[in-house]
């Protein structure tokens, strides 16, 4: 697939990671958002690539060790852990084996441990939270299936994109289309700032002073 203006994919994914996920988000529809308890664990690390989703039990990560045997470089592995908190089936040895294989980051719905660590590789991860227990290596899964976050579905291949904001999600077939999305809000925004250090206000330059006027708002 193609990114903007004959951009390949890789370029057009870099693209969406500058323009940062609010930004995204809000280019296509306001969509896809991942819910606000999906943060990175360093403020610094972004991430941009195609999902590998995993479906796995709390307290278990069996299905990790083996979505690594299946997940490819630049991929961003989508694990839905439901949420649970109370063990972190990501660690520092996990981090090891996907930065070696090249892959882009780690999105999981649920808590990681060795944080530390993982920082100081240098390897994107979001979750919901930390915990030092361990987990069982156990229980089976589902790799590549349709997994939810919130309120949201991500699919396999889906794009990912996330920052200090957040995650959004965006459609494969939507890629270009949000691609040229985001470059016409950023613009937009660039001529608000502009519009403000000449004097201009936001409530001039997003017309809200009639809804003002009407509200009674003084």
């Amino acid at each position: 697939m193609s990114g903007h203006a004959g951009l390949p994919e890789a370029e057009a994914l870099a693209a969406l990671a500058d323009f940062g996920s609010a930004t995204v988000y809000e280019a296509q529809g306001a969509k896809g958002a991942l819910d606000s308890g999906i943060k990175p664990i360093d403020a610094g690390m972004r991430i941009a690539g195609r999902a590998v989703t995993v479906d796995v039990r709390p307290a278990d990560n069996l299905m990790l060790h083996y979505a690594l045997l299946h997940a490819k470089p630049g991929d961003v592995l989508v694990v839905d852990a439901k949420g649970f908190l109370e063990a972190g089936p990501w660690g520092d040895v996990l981090t090891e084996q996907a930065k070696h294989q090249g892959l882009a980051g780690l999105v999981i719905n649920g808590a990681v441990r060795d944080a530390r660590a993982i920082i100081e590789m240098g390897f994107p991860v979001f979750c919901r939270g930390l915990s030092i227990k361990g987990t069982g290596k156990n229980q089976p899964g589902k790799l590549n299936v349709p997994v939810c976050i919130g309120d949201v579905v991500i699919h396999p291949g889906d794009v990912i994109i996330g920052d200090m904001d957040g995650v959004v999600v965006v459609r494969p077939d939507e890629l270009d289309e949000v691609v040229l999305k985001s470059h016409a809000r950023e613009e937009k925004e660039a001529q608000f700032r502009a519009g403000i250090r000449a004097g201009a206000n936001t409530a001039q330059l997003l017309g809200l002073e009639e809804t003002l006027q009407r509200l009674n708002i003084r």
